[in-house]
């Protein structure tokens, strides 16, 4: 089965409130989002975000400029219905895989991206993803990458994860981006376990 195949199915037979990840609000990313991105005018691409509810918080606080990648269609369609039709309408939605999907050059200020990257277990993949966030990110832009800590699950959705700290997650995107910071956070799943995600910041240089 291929990804597109395998999160169409997981997105179509799980409610957005029964996947591991899910949060009501995801109160660092948007914390380290307005830390990155004061200006309301800034553009913002969340990938992996096609049911969550980060564009919610986004728009309610007043960014204009949101983008939504997801590789589901199936996640993106239940994201628009829930946020209505003239709110979506205010949201641009890209429905593609992160490593291949055509993006603008120099577009944006913020590519936050919480939970796709250590799904990439392949070497090639991952070149692939950082190839996308230098292309895609404007100079002095910020790049807040989300993923399972040291101490984090092997798997998550049946599929094999890579777990990273801060040291080996920026050494996969290279002297490029400059590393601004970094932190631990205990994700406490819809199902009463408990995940290790560690956030780190960087700036495109």
């Amino acid at each position: 089965m291929d990804s597109k195949t395998h999160w169409e199915k997981i997105y179509a037979d799980k409610a957005p409130n029964q996947v591991s990840w899910y949060r009501p609000h995801l109160e660092t990313s948007l914390a380290l989002i307005e830390l990155s991105a004061s200006d309301r005018s800034s553009s913002i691409i969340d990938v992996g975000g096609g049911e969550s509810t980060l564009v919610d918080d986004l728009l309610a606080r007043g960014y204009v400029n949101v983008t939504v990648l997801d590789i589901s269609q199936t996640a993106i369609d239940a994201n628009r219905k829930h946020l209505g039709k003239e709110t979506s309408e205010r949201v641009h939605w890209i429905a593609g895989d992160v490593t291949q999907v055509t993006l603008p050059p120099s577009a944006y200020d913020v590519w936050h991206d919480r939970a796709v990257f250590h799904f990439l277990t392949a070497p090639a993949d991952r070149a692939a993803y950082v190839r996308q966030v230098a292309r895609a990110v404007k100079r002095g832009g910020h790049v807040i990458v989300s993923v399972f800590g040291p101490q984090g699950p092997l798997k998550c959705s049946g599929l094999e994860i890579v777990r990273y700290d801060a040291e080996s997650l920026h050494k996969e995107f290279g002297a490029q981006f400059h590393l601004l910071g970094s932190s631990f956070e205990q994700h406490s799943t819809p199902f009463g376990t408990v995940q290790q995600f560690i956030y780190c910041r960087f700036r495109a240089d």
